[in-house]
């Protein structure tokens, strides 16, 4: 259906009168015309006495046009002609005139309010209205979003989605966020739990906002569970099979019961909506749509239908990403919100994992509780100087020196040390690396018949397995550099003349602290 018959399923009452009117009498009826903005004149295609109405689209929107404010009609030159002050048709789009012949040869002429032939046409007018109405809400009845009742249940049948009667027991799951996560989490309508054999389906969908420890969930027992099989007692349900980000572990703290009435219109919407999202998730191009909008960088993807270089195993994906370290954990959220169920998404990034390990020096007589939180605010220095550092940013901004500085500026810290630097960069050479499918590949060049050989290294390369990177972290001592370009000694750490290399095989890579406050040293200055 196209934009200009999509206009004439819905048809106002008066606009029907009108054009039922213009026809008894001889006239022309939605005789259609192209709209061009550079035109402003228009013909008409048969001499006219006068024009009696224009209907078309404006704003994308149906729309009667109104004579002598959105338009006038020139009879000497018989066009149509719009007014640039008044309302105008959507460009290229068709609007659609009414017109009286100049010489009409129809017997009924009187079409004033009362007169028989307005009465009868008025009567017409009406029944065909109803029948636009009736048409309008069976073209609405194949969408999710407008179909009611019956033909809602028709539409989502496409996607095997039922409506659950009263026999499926519903009940409340309360879900508690997880310590360590900060901000909203949204919980789907569709999320699917499991308890006692049984497999429950969230019905609304909910937002624990932020601060929220926990929330209550209405769910109703999935398909295949009527009746008393749906019937579980309190603390049953305790399994996210479609796990949340962010959501540390789901309870049902009172049994579910048998439900008072049949799955509403909105909550069949919800999960028939849920069930056509699933069928798009996990495919490579909503993976990187996902990342981009995080304004991370997806470099490359493992999966297991890819080449052999960048296969992965079965019901896994791998993304290699660039990001800054803060952003990796929101990424990788989206990702798992966007993933299939059953199918394990990994996010790798690109990045140089340092882990200072420092002695602060600090003012006599703080609290234990007080010298936690020195520790904890020497983490935060450190971890706000490296967010400040781009890809390849390593030299100027992550030396020992900018560090100390750092550490130093922590309040009640009097003087540092750094006694040490841990180093290590993220693994992107596979599961077993690469040197595994180098030594299979000469392998068969060696033993490999002259006529067979492609055969052979296509056999050892798809004998090598997932070359999806995993990681897991190397540790790399030479991105240690001191001032002379080596590898920095004990004595250039601790005088903090040493920097952290961020670009391997000439690619920029990110600097991320991994640090805790147990790398942190206190000890109170002398004399204490």
């Amino acid at each position: 259906m196209n934009g200009d018959t999509a206009t004439l399923i819905h048809r106002p009452y008066g606009d029907l009168v009108d054009d039922i009117l213009t026809s008894v009498v001889g006239g022309v009826v939605n005789e259609p015309i192209r709209f061009d903005l550079k035109v402003l004149t228009y013909p008409l295609a048969e001499p006219a006495g006068g024009v009696r109405g224009i209907t078309g689209t404006a704003g994308q929107q149906p729309r009667t046009f109104v004579l002598d404010i959105d338009f006038a009609f020139g009879a000497g030159t018989n066009v149509v002609i719009w007014l640039e002050d008044g309302t105008l048709p959507d460009d290229d789009s068709t609007f659609y005139v009414d017109y009286f012949r100049i010489e009409s040869r129809s017997p009924l002429s009187d079409i004033n309010v009362g007169s028989v032939t307005r009465t009868l046409s008025e009567a017409v007018g009406r029944e065909i209205a109803t029948v636009y109405e009736q048409i309008n809400l069976a073209y609405l009845s194949a969408f999710v979003d407008f179909a009611t009742g019956k033909s809602l249940d028709y539409v989502v049948s496409i996607l095997d989605v039922v409506r659950k009667t009263a026999e499926y027991a519903e009940g409340l799951v309360t879900f508690f966020r997880a310590s360590a996560v900060d901000g909203n989490i949204t919980i789907p309508a569709g999320t699917r739990l499991a308890g006692g054999g049984v497999v429950f389906t969230s019905t609304q969908p909910r937002t624990l906002q932020r601060g929220q420890v926990r929330i209550d969930v209405p769910v109703r027992a999935d398909t295949g569970f009527a009746g008393d099989a749906g019937l579980v007692a309190a603390g049953v349900i305790s399994e996210m099979t479609q796990p949340v980000a962010g959501i540390e572990r789901v309870t049902n703290l009172d049994p579910t019961i048998r439900a008072a009435s049949d799955e509403t219109d909105d909550e069949l919407r919800d999960r028939a909506r849920a069930a056509l999202r699933a069928l798009g998730k996990a495919t490579l191009s909503a993976l990187d749509r996902v990342i981009r909008e995080g304004r991370g960088k997806p470099v490359e993807f493992f999966d297991p239908n890819s080449p052999p270089a960048n296969r992965s195993d079965p019901g896994t994906v791998t993304v290699v990403v660039d990001a800054e370290p803060e952003r990796l954990p929101s990424l990788t959220a989206a990702v798992h919100d966007t993933r299939a169920a059953g199918v394990l998404a990994t996010l790798v990034a690109r990045y140089v994992f340092i882990t200072p390990r420092i002695t602060a020096t600090i003012t006599p007589g703080i609290s234990a509780p007080g010298q936690a939180q020195i520790a904890a605010d020497v983490v935060a220095a450190l971890q706000a100087l490296v967010d400040g550092l781009s890809a390849g940013d390593a030299a100027d901004g992550a030396d020992g020196a900018a560090m100390l500085a750092a550490v130093k500026g922590v309040d009640d810290v009097t003087d540092a040390t750094i006694v040490d630097v841990v180093v290590a960069r993220a693994d992107l050479s596979g599961d077993t690396g690469d040197g595994t499918l180098i030594d299979a590949l000469l392998t068969a060049v060696a033993t490999a018949p002259a006529d067979g050989l492609r055969a052979a290294l296509t056999a050892a390369v798809e004998a090598a397995g997932s070359q999806a990177p995993t990681g897991a972290r190397i540790p790399d001592r030479s991105l240690l550099v001191g001032p002379t370009g080596q590898q920095a000694t004990d004595a250039e750490i601790e005088a903090a003349t040493f920097s952290v290399s961020a670009t391997i095989d000439g690619e920029q890579w990110w600097i991320a602290l991994d640090m805790a406050a147990t790398d942190v040293a206190l000890q109170e200055a002398p004399g204490a």
